[in-house]
């Protein structure tokens, strides 16, 4: 697996690049769907590839671990035989999903102790095992397991924090070489860096996880809780010491369509968020003029297509007035329109990113589309 830069936008950190995987070439900026449980709620495979075009989607360790499990998982062949999905898949260890549950989960040097949500069974995850289970799981790229600091923590609270992420990313990463891929194709797997909102914090943190790094890194940590523009300082403080090429940037979690643009400017190249389908599901959807709640009274008699603009199926097919019906009658496909589109105008942005990026005018076009994407309609 390798990740080469391709494009270099002149007024900002903006990149274009490739990340190249035996499952097939992701073209970077990319935003990658949300597939926790082996599924992007409410979306066909088919639409995931033909009209929202995702390169890559993801799955959870912790959910695909309690449930299918991994017997399953191994008699399937991987998950990627499991779900019928042929290309690219990332892993996230678990971390986050069990630094969630703070009420029922213990950390210590060993590992993660915790609570099944679904029936309150104990378990724990160790580097060592976490290995093990995204070997079965058969993820392309697999995620270091971490803890996940609350972003509101206090210096000594992070400082603790990345400690235990350090002594846990060392044996993750010892495991890992260790062992082998299951399914005949190559995996590897992302450091994440932590540290909180301290920039001395998170510079330690990402001189430690280059060590470890190979085809990318991630950025963990943010968008819990702090406000947005220490999320953008931290990016500040950790994009310019990173590698120039070679080593594609995660940024885990984030976010709305102008964080995406905002951490694009900042150097960064892979994105994942579940605020596209868990919003479409509420009725809240993205679009290139602005974001509509299709709840509104305002869209009764509006006959016109979903997002004029729009590059999928959905958009020209649908217009707001339907959609508003199927979501005040309480209709599933509400859901599932709203899913498709949110995702596929993500896709787009990310995609007219990359074009810009190429043209070499992509801090011009930034400026104005976040305001624009951004007006509440």
């Amino acid at each position: 697996m390798k990740f080469e830069k391709t494009a270099q936008d002149p007024c900002s950190r903006a990149r274009c690049g490739v990340l190249t995987t035996d499952h097939g070439r992701i073209e970077t900026p990319i935003f990658m769907p949300v597939g926790t449980v082996g599924s992007v709620k409410g979306v066909y495979h088919r639409d995931l590839k033909e009209d929202i075009e995702a390169q890559i989607i993801l799955g959870n360790t912790y959910h695909l671990y309690l449930r299918p499990g991994l017997d399953i998982l191994r008699s399937a062949g991987g998950l990627h035989k499991f779900i019928g999905w042929d290309r690219p898949i990332l892993t996230d260890s678990g971390g986050f999903q069990v630094f969630s549950l703070t009420s029922i989960r213990k950390l210590t040097p060993e590992g993660c102790t915790f609570a099944s949500h679904i029936d309150g069974s104990r378990h724990c995850f160790t580097p060592e095992n976490n290995v093990d289970t995204q070997r079965v799981i058969g993820a392309d790229i697999m995620m270091a397991l971490d803890e996940c600091c609350p972003g509101d923590a206090d210096y000594e609270y992070a400082r603790k924090s990345l400690k235990l992420t350090q002594g846990w990313l060392e044996r993750y990463a010892r495991r890992f070489h260790e062992t082998e891929p299951l399914y005949g194709y190559s995996q590897t797997f992302f450091p994440i860096i932590q540290g909180c909102v301290y920039p001395d914090l998170r510079l330690q943190a990402t001189e430690h996880a280059l060590k470890y790094a190979d085809a990318g890194i991630a950025i963990g940590g943010l968008a819990v809780g702090e406000p947005t523009e220490q999320m953008y300082q931290m990016l500040e403080t950790v994009c310019p010491v990173l590698p120039d090429d070679g080593m594609a940037r995660y940024l885990m979690g984030v976010g709305t369509p102008a964080n995406l643009l905002e951490a694009i400017e900042r150097g960064v190249d892979m994105f994942d968020c579940v605020m596209p389908t868990r919003n479409g599901r509420n009725g809240m959807l993205f679009t290139w003029n602005g974001i509509m709640n299709m709840r509104n009274k305002k869209w009764e008699n509006d006959f016109s297509p979903l997002d004029p603009d729009g590059a999928s199926f959905v958009d020209s097919h649908y217009t707001k007035a339907y959609l508003r019906h199927l979501f005040v009658a309480g209709e599933m496909f509400a859901a599932m329109i709203a899913s498709e589109h949110n995702l596929a105008f993500y896709l787009d942005l990310v995609k007219e990113a990359r074009r810009h990026i190429a043209a070499g005018d992509f801090k011009a076009w930034k400026d104005v589309t976040v305001k624009k994407i951004m007006t509440r309609l």
